[in-house]
C-alpha cells in the first residue's frame, strides 16, 4: 500500500527542518514482530526543539502516532496515515546528576538504563533489564517487570504536545496506575528524570544477571515476538487463562502462540500483522468462553488493515 505523498508540503512549511522526513516509509524492520506496513511520512527528528517545531507547524488535520523500539507494539498490514515519530540519536542521551538521580532521553533503552545506574552505583532500577522496550513507552504505559515499575523510580518527565509546546510533568501527574499512564495522548514524551538510591555496582549488576537469566529460561525473547500480549487481570496470571483454555501452541497462518511463554505471540516466519492480531483475538475469545474473563491486550496496535 502506497500513500500520499506528504514530504513536500511539510518540507515547504518547515525549511529550517533539522530531523528527517520519509514517504511511505517500511516499518515491519523497526518492529520486533517483523510484520505490517508502511508509515504514510516517518518523522525523526533531531531534538526537542525540532519537533517542537515539527508539531507547531504539523496541520492539525494530520493524524500522529509515535513508536519506540518496537519492542510492546503490531503495526497493522495497510499501513499507518499521518506522521509516525520515532526518536533517534538526539534523545539518547544519560546524564548522571546529584542524589543519585539518571536525566534520559526518552529514546533510551530500559536495558541500557539499568546499566547506566548500576555502574553509577545507582540502585532501584534495575527491574528494567526486564523490560524490552525505551524510555517513552515506559513512561507512557508505566512499564515494569520483576517487582518495579516506572511509577516507583520517575521524579519527572519533559513531553511536547500536538500544538509544539513543551511541558514538564512531575510523577504525579501521570495519574499512574497498572501498565497505564493517564498523561495527555497528543504529549511526545523526549526525556525523563529518575531517582534512585546508593547501591554496589555489582550487587547491582548480579541482580541485573538473574533478572536476564530468569528471562532467557522463561520467555522467548530470541523470537519475533512482541512481550507480554496480555495484561494480568485483577486476580489472575494471563499465561494461566491463555493456557487454560488450550491455546498454548494454538496458530494461525505463521502467528503462534508460544509453546515457552503461552501470554507471548510469535512470527514463525512469514506471519502478516492480521494473522498476530487475529491469532490474539482468538485467544481473548476462547479465555473468554472457558473462565468468562476478558483479557486485555497490553501490545499497542497501530494503523489500518490491508
Amino acid at each position: 500500500m502506497s500513500f500520499p505523498d506528504l514530504v513536500p508540503d511539510l518540507a515547504a512549511r518547515l525549511p529550517d527542518l533539522r530531523g528527517r522526513l520519509i514517504a511511505n516509509a517500511p516499518l515491519a524492520d523497526l518492529i520486533w514482530f517483523r510484520a505490517g506496513g508502511p508509515a504514510q511520512l516517518l518523522f525523526t527528528p533531531a531534538d526537542e526543539a525540532d519537533l517542537a517545531a515539527f508539531l507547531g507547524a504539523l496541520p492539525p488535520e494530520i493524524p500522529v502516532t509515535v513508536i519506540g523500539l518496537g519492542s510492546n507494539l503490531i503495526v497493522r498490514d495497510g499501513g499507518v496515515p499521518g506522521v509516525v515519530i520515532r526518536l533517534g540519536r538526539g534523545f539518547g542521551e544519560i546524564t548522571v546528576e546529584g542524589d543519585h538521580r539518571l536525566r534520559v532521553g526518552a529514546a533510551v533503552p530500559d536495558v541500557k538504563l539499568a546499566r547506566a545506574a548500576a555502574d553509577a552505583g545507582i540502585a532501584g532500577l534495575a527491574f528494567y533489564r526486564g523490560i524490552p522496550g525505551g524510555i517513552g513507552g515506559a513512561l507512557r504505559m508505566n512499564a515494569g517487570a520483576h517487582g518495579g515499575e516506572t511509577r516507583d523510580a520517575l521524579v519527572e518527565a519533559r513531553a511536547v504536545d500536538r500544538a509544539g509546546r513543551i511541558h514538564v510533568l512531575a510523577n504525579a501527574d501521570f495519574g499512574f496506575s497498572y501498565r497505564h499512564s493517564g498523561a495527555p495522548a497528543d504529549f511526545v514524551f523526549t526525556s525523563a528524570l529518575y531517582q534512585g538510591r546508593p547501591g554496589d555496582p555489582a550487587a547491582i549488576l548480579a541482580e541485573m544477571e538473574a533478572i536476564t537469566r530468569a528471562r532467557e529460561a522463561s520467555q522467548p525473547i530470541r523470537e519475533r515476538t512482541g512481550g507480554s500480549t496480555f495484561k494480568n487481570p485483577p486476580g489472575h496470571k494471563a499465561w494461566q487463562l491463555v493456557d487454560a483454555a488450550g491455546c498454548r501452541g494454538l496458530r494461525l497462518g505463521a502467528a503462534q502462540v508460544s509453546d515457552m511463554h503461552c501470554n507471548f505471540l510469535i512470527n514463525t516466519g512469514g506471519a502478516r500483522a492480521a494473522d498476530i492480531e487475529g491469532l490474539g483475538e482468538e485467544v481473548r475469545r476462547r479465555v473468554k468462553a472457558q473462565s468468562g474473563v476478558e483479557l486485555e491486550w497490553e501490545i499497542k496496535r497501530i494503523g489500518v488493515p490491508a
